[in-house]
């Protein structure tokens, strides 16, 4: 099939060659699986049989003691029966017979007009197919007389086996038309998928049919176009942030002709302030910078940033455990997890790491002992320059994007950063990444 047909066409064509597939296979059926001619016995052969219920050349089956039969409201059975038993000399009483079924077209058919009296000439002491007569012997009991032969029901097998056949044909077509039916999906919420985890993926391949090279080069668009977003946000940031640094310049040099009572004040304000520029501008070349994905130790990288804090005196430890191995951009996460630890001393007096794995996630949490957070602020904190006034100490510092920044990586790599409190007291900074 062309791969320029559009969708429509080729779900059409699967369906009108599946069609026809099962059209010509019916015909196949009726061709090699007639059915075959039913059973005919006259009255003459019926009677002369249950005369003579012994004879091993008789092509009926005999059973002794037969359940009483019930006479059906079937006027030709009734005359057959009237017929038989003249034949063989008992009392129209004493013979019943039950019909077969009649064909298939016709059971349907309202039974009226199914037994209708024939026309005039037309042989009316044949008995066909399945039928049974039964004969009430001397003390009471029954005896039936039904064909031996059923060749109907070898029939009705076989073309039960055609028709498992014929299913059998129609499955690669419906497993062919549901997968391109699902493909494009399922290569639309791949692509979607990668794009959470790294929005430098490499755009979609336009091609196939129509709809699907469409779609594809929407998503491209898409892509773009947030990434064009994102970058002029952040590029804007950083601008100001740049900016901001020659007028605060002049005022701290401004500063030397004032009083020292009022001057000390100034240059504590002018120092928080620059901290912030410089914060905002690392924020800004994290987000915007390239990343370079390759295979890590989540572990490995998790230690050093630990060695370094505790390096420096600061009541950071690590759990040991086996390494963990994952895609991502080193320097970015090691930037997160540098950013939780120095959020957790910061405001909590010590870092407690772990990493733990859970199905096909990975999972750093570090626990602090500080007085935690209350829950309405619990989101907020993930603000860009927002900082809790009453259960974090203001002293301490911070600017405020640590949290932002560790979430921002987080997300870039498909994961993310949540905060929550512990029963026994503290925070705990969990990171999510996907192996």
């Amino acid at each position: 099939m062309p791969t320029g047909w559009p969708v429509f066409w080729r779900v059409l064509a699967v369906m009108v060659a599946c069609v026809l597939s099962v059209q010509m296979l019916n015909g196949l059926l009726l061709l090699v699986f007639r059915p075959p001619e039913p059973p005919i016995f006259t009255v003459q052969q019926v009677a002369t049989a249950m005369i003579r219920p012994g004879d091993a050349r008789t092509p009926f089956r005999v059973v002794v003691n037969a359940p009483p039969p019930t006479q059906e409201a079937d006027p030709r059975a009734t005359r057959l029966a009237r017929t038989i038993a003249v034949a063989i000399g008992a009392s129209a009483d004493d013979v019943r017979v039950r019909l077969g079924r009649p064909p298939f077209p016709f059971r349907f058919v309202p039974r009226q007009r199914v037994d209708r009296r024939p026309p005039p000439g037309a042989r009316t002491d044949l008995l066909i197919g399945d039928f049974r007569v039964s004969r009430r012997e001397g003390d009471g009991s029954w005896t039936s007389f039904a064909p031996k032969e059923n060749a109907l029901a070898s029939w009705r097998w076989s073309g039960l086996l055609g028709l498992l056949v014929a299913l059998a044909a129609v499955v690669p077509f419906a497993v062919l038309l549901a997968r391109w039916v699902a493909r494009p999906i399922t290569l639309f919420a791949a692509a979607a998928e990668r794009l959470g985890r790294n929005p430098d993926m490499l755009p979609l391949k336009v091609d196939g049919p129509p709809e699907i090279a469409d779609a594809a080069a929407a998503f491209n668009e898409m892509q773009q176009r947030l990434a064009r977003y994102v970058e002029h946000r952040t590029m804007m940031l950083g601008a100001i942030a740049h900016d901001l640094r020659t007028p605060l310049m002049r005022l701290s040099i401004g500063l030397e002709t004032l009083p020292e009572s009022v001057r000390a004040g100034c240059e504590h304000n002018l120092a928080e302030m620059q901290d912030m520029l410089v914060a905002a501008t690392a924020y800004v070349r994290d987000v915007t910078q390239t990343a370079t994905r390759r295979r890590l130790d989540l572990r490995s990288i998790a230690e050093s940033v630990v060695d370094t804090h505790a390096d420096l005196g600061e009541q950071v430890s690590i759990e040991p455990g086996p390494p963990l191995v994952l895609e991502g951009d080193p320097g970015r996460l090691k930037s997160a997890i540098d950013n939780l630890i120095d959020n957790a001393v910061r405001y909590g007096a010590s870092a407690r790491v772990s990493l733990t794995t859970r199905d096909d996630t990975a999972i750093l949490e570090v626990r602090d002992a500080g007085e935690g957070i209350a829950p309405d602020q619990l989101v907020r904190v993930f603000e860009p320059f927002y900082r809790i006034e009453n259960s974090r100490n203001r002293a301490t510092g911070g600017t405020g994007l640590g949290l932002s920044s560790a979430r921002g990586v987080a997300r870039t790599h498909g994961g993310d950063v949540t905060l929550e409190n512990q029963s026994s007291g503290g925070v705990c900074a969990r990171l999510t990444l996907p192996i």
